[in-house]
């Protein structure tokens, strides 16, 4: 009789679940007595086996047959390291030319340059690495990793974690950009700059005479930081509205945690970061405690979304030590949420209504496998990626707020 795939991998991951006693795979004889009966010893009860992402964990394939969640499990049920198979789930978006979020082909910074994050966690080793702003390298998670193996360090960032990586043994790339993430920074330039970067079909907005121009409203007028930055998040802010881009490659994120049949957890985080950043500019994706945080005796958290509210909270830190004092992955992933929202006082940070302008969201896995996935706002990208026995599914995350952030 064939069985399925997803058949077996049910079985396989239900029976590892089950905690049997030594003494019960054989028979006692009849005659036995309970003086002469062997000790029962019971093998430590597993966990069923599971793997949580953000949605990119679930809609990219990259030409594939298998997403990043389904490859990741597949691993860990097949009995690779678990960190192993989370970074192969992972590679599968970071070389999706259509993940404009992630990798190659991701939204590059302000000056059309794709520079990426990354971080990992090995929970049973109790080690991490990862790299910021590096240039050239499509799989960014994948020299996370060797950070971690080969050094005694956790961050490497910028040309220095670009010639590690060429050390050992990564191929470098002159540009990371698709013809379509350079057209997307071409039109993101526009809106920014429509006095110099011009429409080429000759249509859209037309730069306002000079006198009925709002205070630094053209690049060159005297603009001071802050009002540079908030013009350049609002023009990325119009195209996510235009539907040229989808939020979630605005922000640009995969975060992925999976956990074994021995109770063994792992984390990778991996990102483009913010779309048209500063050049330089570092999330929280490569920080530990922030955009990524194992511990294999408690759980683990990673994050998409806006990363300097949840630098400022160290939210996946807080997440973990909130499991720790036996809150559940929601209730954790909640409190983390209430905490960014109490601290976010600045008022370009603030809607009508008081609350923050932006979305986060947080994926959390305890020790037993229980899993959850939360956000500031059912809003923007609303589900997530979750991969058991039961196979491949995108589940709705449980918002905090009602709403959108801009209402």
């Amino acid at each position: 009789m064939s069985t399925s795939r997803r058949d077996f991998v049910r079985t396989t991951a239900a029976s590892l679940a089950v905690g049997v006693p030594l003494a019960s795979l054989a028979a006692a004889p009849a005659t036995a007595t309970p003086a002469a009966a062997a000790p029962e010893i019971l093998i430590r009860r597993a966990v069923r086996p599971v793997v949580v992402s953000d949605y990119s964990g679930w809609e990219f394939r990259n030409g594939g047959r298998e997403n990043a969640v389904e490859r990741a499990f597949r691993g860990i049920v097949a009995g690779e390291d678990v960190l192993d198979a989370l970074i192969a789930g992972v590679n599968i978006p970071e070389l999706d030319p259509l993940e404009t979020g992630i990798g190659y082909g991701a939204l590059p910074n302000a000056d059309g340059i794709v520079q990426l994050d990354a971080s990992c966690m090995h929970g049973p080793r109790r080690r991490a690495g990862a790299v910021a702003a590096i240039e050239g390298v499509r799989t960014p998670s994948k020299v996370a990793q060797a950070v971690m193996d080969y050094t005694d360090h956790h961050l490497l960032s910028g040309e220095g974690a670009q010639a590690f990586a060429r050390a050992m043994g990564f191929p470098i790339e002159q540009d990371l950009n698709t013809e379509n993430s350079r057209r997307l920074w071409v039109e993101w330039k526009r809106r920014v700059d429509g006095e110099h970067w011009l429409d080429p079909n000759g249509t859209g907005r037309k730069p306002r005479p000079r006198h009925e121009r709002d205070p630094g409203d053209a690049a060159g007028d005297h603009l001071t930081s802050s009002e540079w930055e908030a013009r350049a998040l609002a023009a990325g802010r119009s195209m996510v509205r235009d539907g040229l881009i989808p939020e979630g490659s605005f922000w640009g994120t995969i975060s992925c945690n999976g956990i074994s049949p021995t109770g063994d957890i792992c984390g990778v985080t991996t990102t483009s970061g913010l779309a048209w950043k500063i050049p330089g500019r570092t999330g929280d994706s490569p920080i530990l405690g922030a955009g990524l945080y194992v511990d294999n005796d408690v759980g683990a958290a990673g994050s998409t979304g806006r990363g300097e509210a949840n630098l400022y909270n160290l939210s996946s830190f807080l997440i973990v030590e909130s499991m720790r004092r036996g809150m559940s992955p929601k209730d954790a992933g909640m409190e983390a949420l209430k905490r960014i929202r109490s601290n976010t006082v600045e008022a370009r940070l603030l809607n009508a209504k008081g609350n923050p302008n932006f979305n986060i969201r947080f994926f959390v896995l305890n020790k037993r496998g229980e899993w959850a996935g939360v956000a500031m706002y059912h809003a923007g990208e609303t589900k997530f990626a979750v991969c058991d026995e039961n196979g491949a599914r995108a589940v709705e995350l449980e918002p905090l707020l009602t709403g959108a952030p801009n209402d």
